[in-house]
């Protein structure tokens, strides 16, 4: 839960799902839409699947031994070398060091680091540099100190580094670089996409649909639409979406609203509308799955971020 985001928001998520899943065995015995809704609302949604995956794997294969080596635990789906460094110095006690985004920010400014860390090689050269000042025992309680000055003082921005108890060792506080450094290159502008979504009702029920596989979001439940192309009307994206990912062609309705939301390599404003179903048989033609659903049973299928904000809308107007 911790990689890509912060603790503090973290912590009410950690504690509902431990609620859910106190045991890797209740975990490993659950099923992908209740992880997935227990987790929703964290983002990047595949690390929820790779959690699920991996508590198969050692439930099934390691017969609930966890692996304690960095070797092994790299071959569990969503584990890293940083995340594996962490839990096996941490759990384990083994020496090994970790990279994550706060100590790759700490090693960059004690040691001055010019490159940019995004770069290719830096990487490289900074898991040298880590494991090269790595103490020889106790390296769990030195990685967690490092992630810890990382998320409270070596601020991404405006570090605080009077209070840090590091700054008497760290030539970017020495030389006044701390403000400029990490370095990171430059990347390109966002694209920005309009999509619409439809609402479509009948005989007091809507239609969802399940995301495909190996796609963005993939299991997830949504109001079918799509992207607006060049040119395109709203209403007229909408049809066509409809017609390529249900089979279906419907009236379009009144509008609903507009949601924004920003992923990490784009952007979207999401225009909701009411339609209602003309003709057409239903297929999950792009789609892995479709349902026609009660309003009060929204809350039983996970949802990405705006897809939650339409269902709370319609659900509330329904009143």
């Amino acid at each position: 839960m911790l990689q890509q985001t912060r603790v503090e928001t973290v912590i009410p998520y950690y504690v509902n799902w431990i609620t859910n899943f106190p045991t890797l065995s209740s975990l490993a015995n659950s099923n992908e839409q209740k992880v997935l809704r227990v987790w929703e609302g964290l983002g990047y949604y595949s690390r929820a699947r790779n959690i699920f995956r991996s508590a198969g794997i050692l439930t099934v294969k390691l017969h609930g031994q966890f692996p304690q080596n960095v070797q092994d635990l790299i071959k569990l789906p969503g584990i890293g070398r940083s995340t594996a460094g962490a839990i096996a110095s941490i759990s384990f006690g083994k020496n090994e060091p970790i990279l994550d985004g706060n100590v790759k920010r700490v090693i960059a400014r004690l040691f001055n680091y010019r490159k940019a860390v995004n770069s290719s090689g830096a990487e490289k050269e900074l898991w040298k540099i880590v494991r090269s000042i790595m103490p020889k025992k106790e390296v769990g309680a030195f990685n967690q100190g490092l992630m810890e000055i990382g998320q409270i003082l070596c601020l991404p921005n405006n570090p605080v580094c009077k209070k840090c108890p590091l700054n008497i060792d760290c030539f970017a506080y020495m030389n006044g670089t701390q403000n400029i450094i990490p370095v990171r290159q430059k990347k390109d502008s966002i694209p920005h996409l309009v999509v619409v979504a439809a609402v479509i009702q009948s005989k007091g029920k809507t239609l969802i649909s399940q995301r495909p596989p190996k796609k963005l979001m993939a299991g997830m439940w949504e109001f079918p639409g799509g992207k607006v192309e060049i040119g395109e009307r709203l209403e007229q994206a909408l049809v066509r979406e409809i017609r390529e990912e249900l089979n279906v062609t419907v009236q379009v309705g009144q509008n609903i609203g507009v949601y924004e939301h920003a992923y990490t390599h784009f952007s979207v404003s999401v225009h909701a509308f009411y339609c209602k179903k003309l003709s057409g048989k239903l297929k999950a033609l792009d789609q892995q799955a479709y349902k026609w659903v009660e309003l009060e049973e929204f809350e039983n299928y996970p949802m990405g971020k705006v897809d939650r904000l339409i269902a709370n809308e319609v659900f509330h107007r329904a009143q």
